[in-house]
C-alpha cells in the first residue's frame, strides 16, 4: 500500500523498526495530492531547484538547523571527527567526516561490503527485480545504464540498491578492491528516491541523474557502482583518483543535502548476497547496515 509506514530491518539490533521520514508530510503531499503532483512535475525534480535548495544550505545562517536536527533524529555525535559547533553551514553537517575506526571495514578477500549508511535492497539477479516498492513494476537495467551491451553483461548478476536517508552518514565508499575508471555521467532531472516516491514510479531510478564507475578487480572481474541523485541533493562530489588502485572501504565520494542513494552490480556468479539482506528484500523490506558491514562474500 503507498501509505503504508516504511518498515526497515535494522541488522544491529535484529529488529523491524519504522523509518522517521524527513519532509514526510511534503513527500505525502507531492506524491499524493494533484497540486502536489504539479509542483513535482513544474518544480521539484528541476535540477535547478535542488541547486537552489543546497545553496540555502551552504549558508552559515543555515547553522541553525543543525542542532534541531541532531536531537530530533538522534544522530551520533561522538562518531564526529568534528564537533557540530564548528561547522560553517548545515551542508558542512551533513557532509561531515567521521572518526578514524567509527565505520570498522569486514575483513577478508572474499567479502564485498555495503558502500554507504543506510537502507538496503539485495538481488540475486538483477534482471529478476520486480514489485521492489509495488506489484507490477519492473527493473529496467539497459535504461538505467544507457548502455544495452553493458546491461546485457549484468543482467544476471547480483546488485544491491543502498538508499540514504537525510539523517544518514552522506560519504559513499567502494565495496570492493580493484582499480575505478572514470565516473560516467547521465544527466537526468532530480526526483525523489524515498520509497514514497518509488511505490510511486520505479522509472525514477533510471530517469535520475547518475554516475556510473567500472571498478577493475582480480577476483570479482568487473564491477559497477553508481551514485544516484535525488530531489535537494545539491551535487554528487567524487573525491576518488581515476585509475588509481582503491582500497574495499576507501571513501568514493559525498552526496550534498537531501536523500540519495547508491547501486553496486557485479557479474554473474561471482558473489553471494548476505542471507538477511536477501530474506528482508524478499519481504520488500529495506536492510539497515552501515559503510564496511559485509554486504556479501565471493562465490
Amino acid at each position: 500500500m503507498k501509505d503504508a509506514p516504511l518498515e526497515y530491518f535494522d541488522r544491529p539490533t535484529g529488529t523491524i523498526r519504522t523509518e522517521q521520514i524527513y519532509g514526510e508530510g511534503w513527500l505525502r503531499w507531492t506524491y499524493g495530492n494533484p497540486l502536489g503532483r504539479f509542483f513535482l512535475w513544474t518544480v521539484a525534480r528541476r535540477v535547478w531547484f535542488s541547486r537552489w535548495y543546497g545553496h540555502r544550505m551552504d549558508k552559515s545562517c543555515s547553522r541553525s538547523k543543525i542542532q534541531p536536527f541532531i536531537e530530533r533524529y538522534g544522530v551520533d555525535t561522538t562518531e564526529f571527527l568534528e564537533t557540530p559547533g564548528s561547522f560553517g553551514s548545515f551542508n558542512d553537517f551533513f557532509i561531515r567526516r567521521l572518526k578514524p575506526g567509527a565505520r570498522p571495514i569486514a575483513k577478508g578477500e572474499d567479502t564485498v561490503v555495503f558502500p554507504a549508511d543506510g537502507r538496503h535492497l539485495g538481488f540475486a539477479k538483477a534482471s529478476a527485480v520486480e514489485g521492489v516498492f509495488v506489484k507490477g513494476q519492473r527493473f529496467d537495467l539497459v535504461k538505467l545504464l544507457g548502455d544495452i551491451k553493458l546491461a546485457g553483461q549484468f543482467a544476471d548478476g547480483a546488485a544491491v540498491f543502498s538508499r540514504l536517508c537525510p539523517v544518514d552518514y552522506h560519504r559513499f565508499h567502494f565495496p570492493v578492491a580493484g582499480v575505478p575508471g572514470e565516473a560516467r555521467l547521465i544527466n537526468g532531472p532530480l526526483y525523489s528516491v524515498n520509497p514514497l516516491a518509488l511505490r510511486d514510479r520505479l522509472a525514477v531510478l533510471w530517469e535520475n541523474k547518475r554516475f556510473i564507475t567500472e571498478i577493475k578487480t582480480e577476483q570479482l572481474g568487473k564491477v559497477l557502482v553508481l551514485e544516484i541523485g535525488a530531489t535537494n541533493v545539491g551535487s554528487v562530489n567524487h573525491t576518488f583518483v581515476p585509475t588509481r588502485p582503491v582500497e574495499k572501504g576507501e571513501e568514493k565520494g559525498y552526496f550534498a543535502f537531501g536523500g540519495s542513494a547508491t547501486l553496486t552490480l557485479f557479474e554473474p556468479g561471482r558473489v553471494e548476497l548476505a542471507a538477511d539482506l536477501l530474506e528482508q528484500s524478499a519481504q520488500q523490506r529495506e536492510l539497515y547496515a552501515k559503510v564496511g558491514d559485509q554486504m556479501g562474500s565471493l562465490k
